[in-house]
């Protein structure tokens, strides 16, 4: 679990590792469609959680700085398997995982890899953090409450990122923030600061970079 505390500004050293962290030619690894097929244990994890059509793939490539890393799609659940993503040189994996509520596809498929999900989470011992996607227009929703309880009981540190931020007037935000923080009192394993980030304005990115870069620091995935 990690402090409660509400996240500082990060500072500007902090803000040019992130830079210098998310610079790096990031790529796609592999994708996982079964836990056996797991890169090893050898480096640190950080990955993004969310419903379906959220805009994890879209926060990704902000991120890195590449349009097309992470494939985007106006039909909901096309990441049907846990996406690994490396830099050359950096410790560190980036996970895009299954979208989970509404998605085009059959029943037992979405079944199979919300199950995919579900393990993956309550047994990675190099993920140092999930990042869950909520889309800033709706707040928390039926199943991202759900895959919190699983957090929780699962001991995985996480914390709450709205995404489409821009998409909302000002106070608006400010309302649906409060909200979740005002929710995440009664879950244990969550960060109480919740990040507002806009894919298409960038809000909010940098100091996720940031965030990503000191993580990383403090769990010893260096950077060679």
């Amino acid at each position: 679990m990690f402090s409660t505390a509400p996240l500082p500004q990060p500072t500007a050293v902090q803000l040019a590792a992130g830079e210098a962290l998310f610079a790096r030619a990031w790529r796609f690894l592999r994708g996982v469609p079964r836990l056996d097929l797991l890169p090893g244990t050898d480096q640190a994890e950080v990955a993004f959680a969310g419903r379906s059509n959220v805009g994890k793939s879209s926060l990704i490539n902000a991120l890195v700085r590449q349009r097309g890393l992470a494939r985007t799609s106006r039909t909901p659940g096309r990441t049907q398997e846990l996406n690994f993503f490396a830099a050359p040189g950096v410790f560190l994996f980036l996970v895009d995982m299954p979208g989970y509520g509404f998605a085009k596809a059959p029943h037992a498929q979405v079944a199979a890899w919300t199950q995919l999900l579900k393990d993956y989470l309550r047994g990675r011992p190099t993920l140092m953090r999930v990042y869950l996607l909520v889309d800033a227009r709706h707040g928390l929703m039926a199943g991202d409450r759900d895959l919190m309880q699983l957090m929780d009981a699962a001991g995985v540190a996480y914390r709450i990122v709205l995404t489409k931020a821009d998409k909302l007037k000002p106070h608006d935000l400010s309302a649906v923030t409060a909200a979740v923080v005002e929710a995440l009192s009664e879950h244990p394993a969550a960060g109480r600061a919740v990040l507002a980030t806009s894919a298409q304005t960038s809000l909010g990115v940098a100091e996720l970079r940031a965030e990503i870069a000191e993580l990383a620091k403090a769990h010893g995935a260096r950077l060679g």
